[in-house]
């Protein structure tokens, strides 16, 4: 055997010589020799365990699987020479290298075994998902009466985390206690984190109180059992007394309180642990820069995010990453892009997290041009099969109106999630092609995807769209056999979707079964009953739900003018209007405006809708413009309807309704030398 491995090194060198050495080779190239001659030392007459056991650690610091099997047979072949300090390390040496079925082996032809040889086998088997039989080996190591230390507990607290087995967890814990570890700040910090990964706030407090002098190690434990179990106050009163008891925080202490600040929505929190990151020198640490981060962004401080992470290392993809999908998610598209460009002039090559994050701005910005250039970089780096990038991809080219190009990626996809199938329902429903839509709706069903809240939720969007009652019906009965059934989205769709395909009454049958309504619940009943004219329902509704918690928003507002223009509630609809701000602390937009002007003129009262569009704050629309045009139209107002014309084109020259009802508008009044000179209009601006 010795005389294979000195062929072995003359011949074929594991580290030949290199052209340009450096001190990394000399280190490499002495550590190897340092071995070897380890090796040549077993040739000695003179020989024993320990030399074997120099040999072995000096191959799993290597990393020589190869060289290690070889000391094991020559240990053989000398048979009866070790002795159990070397045992383990044989063993240690199969379960670090993961050759599982050696390491068995070892333990079963060991002569003796002590609560080592058992703790090494059994952290292999769990670090190769071999859990039932961690676990019986745990027991077996307790039925043989061998030594319960606080790595034999603390080994087993990790494997019963793992296996998510809280009731193992609590068998260690009585044996703790009944062996006198529970004060042990190591063994103590093993069964916190045990609990507290089993949801066990209490019974993990209740250790933490026990424990004689608590390190750094145990307070962090408990701050981050309560954060990351949404105890957020908790979390941050245990902070503030660890404090007071003289103990800096390390990184993970500060990721914690930090997650607890973002659960209150408290940035005054978030920025006083800021400050004592910095005071702690944390300030660029990956870890604590990353959870300010995610603090900064949650509450809505993306300025203050992009402080922290200009201070940061920026050698960490991840930290690039959350920046830019933050951008992206606040549809600041801008600095996303910038932000891209910026991390691809670094060097930092990016991820999937990344490259979908600045797919979602071009998608934003709707620019076809920028997400076919990060298109053509994502091909070059390999990641047009992942994904996340390639449902990012299939949204961009679909809200760009290139459906065949977002098809093309979507049929090329070795496995496709039900987040690619709802982008391309999506992506069909937002251009307004409602059959194509059910269509690939269909196609998922016949793939047996299980469909999510999007997904129903977009399909019947576009039923609405098309306003099929009958496909609506049949997705209904659908939604009734799967857990959506009670989702608010999906029945706040359904409510609109039947309002929009003319069946009010099926959407009122839905409404009143909704659990928990939210204001776009309402809004969409609301709507419904203003579409039907139906305008006192709405009125009723609305007046019911001033009483429930819900608070009305703009949208509302819009349905309930609506129903008042219907029937010419002139009076009401002011007092409505009005009380937008003075109750309700809503700024009316250019909607509410043309909702009252449309309500003013069909009253035919065209100049107090002249007067009202000239206390508009700001320059009305072509929108506001129109509505009076009808209604002048209605009226034969043609002086006015006239200026409503003129102003409209005024915006948009190539507008064809408006001189559509320009014509009609004086074709009613029988000026027909006005209709010619229109149409004569029309005529030379196509």
């Amino acid at each position: 055997m010795i005389r294979f491995f000195r062929r072995f090194r003359r011949k074929s060198p594991i580290f030949p010589p290199p052209p340009n050495p450096n001190p990394r080779d000399y280190a490499s190239n002495a550590a190897l020799l340092w071995l070897e001659e380890e090796i040549d030392a077993l040739r000695s007459p003179i020989f024993d365990s320990y030399a074997y056991a120099r040999s072995l650690q000096g191959c799993i610091a290597n990393g020589d699987r190869m060289r290690g099997g070889g000391v094991h047979c020559h240990a053989l072949k000398r048979g009866g020479c070790l002795d159990l300090f070397c045992w383990n390390i044989l063993l240690n040496m199969y379960v670090k290298f993961g050759v599982l079925v050696s390491a068995r082996e070892v333990f079963d032809e060991m002569p003796e075994r002590n609560m080592v040889s058992f703790v090494t086998l059994i952290q292999g088997l769990a670090d190769s998902g071999e859990f039932d039989e961690a676990v019986e080996l745990f027991r077996r190591l307790h039925s043989e009466g061998h030594e319960l230390n606080k790595f034999v507990f603390t080994t087993a607290l990790k494997l019963f985390v793992i296996i998510d087995s809280p009731e193992l967890g609590r068998h260690v814990h009585a044996g703790v206690y009944k062996l006198g570890h529970e004060k042990n700040a190591f063994v103590g910090s093993s069964l916190i984190e045990t609990y507290s990964l089993c949801g066990l706030v209490n019974e993990a407090r209740w250790v933490f109180d026990e424990i004689i002098n608590k390190d750094i190690v145990a307070w962090t434990g408990m701050v981050s059992c309560y954060a990351e179990n949404d105890w957020a106050e908790s979390a941050l009163c245990l902070f503030s007394k660890m404090r007071k008891a003289g103990l800096n925080p390390n990184n993970f202490t500060l990721t914690s309180v930090l997650k607890a600040s973002v659960s209150l929505s408290s940035l005054k929190l978030g920025r006083s642990i800021h400050g004592c990151s910095i005071k702690c020198h944390y300030e660029t640490d990956p870890y604590v820069g990353g959870a300010l981060l995610d603090m900064y962004a949650k509450c809505g401080d993306v300025e203050d995010a992009r402080s922290v992470f200009d201070i940061i290392p920026h050698n960490d993809v991840i930290l690039w990453s959350f920046m830019i999908a933050r951008y992206a998610q606040s549809n600041q598209n801008k600095e996303a892009l910038e932000l891209f460009l910026r991390m691809m002039r670094s060097s930092v090559v990016p991820n999937e997290f990344s490259l979908s994050s600045v797919l979602q701005a071009c998608a934003n910005v709707v620019s076809l041009k920028l997400g076919e250039q990060v298109h053509s970089h994502v091909v070059k780096i390999g990641y047009d099969s992942e994904i996340f990038v390639a449902n990012a991809l299939i949204d961009v080219y679909a809200k760009c109106g290139e459906m065949e190009a977002s098809l093309e990626i979507f049929s090329q996809l070795p496995h496709i999630n039900e987040v690619s199938w709802n982008t391309v329902i999506v992506g069909y429903v937002q251009l307004g092609l409602g059959e194509d839509a059910l269509k690939v709706f269909n196609q998922m069903r016949y793939a047996e995807v299980e469909g999510t809240q999007v997904t129903y939720s977009s399909t019947l969007r576009a039923c609405a769209s098309i306003a099929t009652i009958e496909q609506a019906s049949q997705l209904h009965a659908l939604i009734a056999k799967t857990p959506f059934n009670d989702d608010t989205v999906v029945s706040n769709s359904l409510i609109d979707t039947y309002a929009k395909s003319g069946s009010i009454a099926d959407a009122r049958k839905v409404f009143d079964v909704v659990k928990e309504r939210d204001v776009i619940s309402w809004n969409a009943m609301i709507s419904g009953y203003a579409i039907h004219g139906l305008a006192w329902d709405a009125l009723s509704l609305f007046d019911e739900m001033c009483k429930t918690r819900i608070k009305a928003n703009d949208v509302t507002f819009i349905g309930v003018l609506s129903a008042c223009s219907n029937i010419g509630l002139v009076q009401r609809g002011l007092s409505f209007f009005n009380s937008m701000k003075s109750v309700h602390g809503i700024e009316p937009c250019m909607e509410h405006y043309t909702c009252m002007v449309r309500l003013l003129g069909r009253s035919g009262r065209l100049n107090d809708a002249m007067k009202f569009i000239e206390e508009i704050p700001s320059e009305p629309t072509p929108m506001v413009w129109r509505a009076l045009l009808s209604a002048c139209l209605v009226h034969k107002n043609v002086e006015i309807g006239k200026l409503c014309a003129e102003k409209v084109l005024e915006i948009e020259p190539q507008d064809e309704t408006t001189y559509v009802l320009l014509s009609n508008m004086y074709a009613a009044a029988g000026i027909w030398d006005e209709v010619a000179l229109v149409r004569k209009s029309m005529r030379s601006k196509e």
